[in-house]
């Protein structure tokens, strides 16, 4: 390698939300750089930083600015080098990037699918008539409501324990996490079944880990090489173009997945009307290497076949 390795003295900071899961994924960045250069735990310091999102618990994101909330904070401090590199859920990061910053490496991904969490039923299909469902996340309000119209759907913000907590309260009879992240935390003790991606299409790059650095960064180019996971990076190149040419800024109820097999490229997309009264999927295949432009066509495709008030709710 030509440029300097971190050491125990001059550590290369790993910026992150404080959240145990985002904790989590920030020690697993560790690990892999750790065992990637043979360095010691000490020559990486996690850098825990509170974002807008995390500060305000008590309404919906869309309410209040969408998803750049989780990522502005962290991203102030890549510009301004108090971090070196930055760990993120990838359904979480906004399509583009500020100038001057580059989502370059990811990890291997994670199970993709959504994980229904109940204390007494083990399926949404058993839930009854009326059962009080609580999820911040439009994209599930809406898949809810599509099947479950019946169901009262709530607010339910908050990290993975402070959810399970509202959940033991009785504030709902069920919620809904990701698969990944429970995995990630060795949780899969709360899980009353896993929902089949036939079921329910998962949010665009759920299960992948992120990480974002500076453009001009040498060594965290060259060091993050070493970590990338092509495939994952192949698949989400594919849903974030998807999610791009739809609506990349917001909390919004577009479902989508790729999946590789062999030279191919399958992706799957889902848009839904907040309410749930509509919703239209399709999905497209091809190489792997012209993903990003099947994303493109997909989301046109679908936006072809919306009525023309279909995306109203978005402005």
């Amino acid at each position: 390698m030509k440029t300097t390795l971190p050491t125990p003295d001059a550590p290369l900071n790993i910026g992150t939300r404080g959240s145990p899961l985002a904790l989590a994924q920030a020690y697993e960045t560790r690990a892999r750089l750790m065992a990637a250069f043979d360095l010691p735990e000490a020559a990486f310091s996690i850098v825990a930083i509170k974002t807008t999102g995390d500060r305000v618990q008590d309404r919906a994101l869309r309410e209040i600015g969408g998803k750049g909330l989780f990522t502005k904070e962290i991203e102030e401090a890549l510009l301004d080098k108090s971090i070196d590199i930055a760990v993120h859920s990838m359904k979480d990061m906004p399509v583009e990037q500020p100038e001057g910053l580059v989502l370059s490496t990811y990890l291997p991904r994670e199970d993709v699918r959504d994980a229904f969490i109940s204390p007494t039923v083990a399926r949404l299909a058993d839930l009854p008539v009326g059962a009080v469902v609580g999820t911040s996340s439009m994209r599930r309000h809406a898949q809810l409501k599509k099947v479950r119209p019946d169901l009262d759907v709530i607010e339910f913000r908050g990290n993975v324990q402070t959810r399970l907590k509202k959940l033991s309260e009785g504030v709902a009879s069920c919620t809904f996490l990701a698969m990944a992240g429970l995995n990630r935390l060795g949780m899969t003790h709360v899980v009353a079944s896993a929902i089949e991606v036939s079921e329910m299409l998962p949010a665009v790059a759920q299960g992948a880990i992120g990480i974002e650095q500076r453009a001009d960064d040498a060594r965290s180019s060259e060091m993050l090489a070493a970590i990338h996971d092509i495939p994952t990076g192949q698949r989400l190149a594919a849903e974030r173009a998807f999610l791009a040419a739809l609506d990349g800024s917001c909390e919004t109820p577009i479902a989508g997945l790729a999946e590789i097999s062999g030279d191919t490229l399958r992706l799957r997309g889902e848009i839904i009307r907040p309410d749930g009264s509509e919703s239209l999927a399709d999905e497209i295949s091809g190489p792997i290497s012209t993903g990003a432009e099947m994303g493109l066509t997909l989301a046109n495709r679908l936006r072809s076949r919306a009525p023309e008030d279909f995306f109203d709710w978005m402005h």
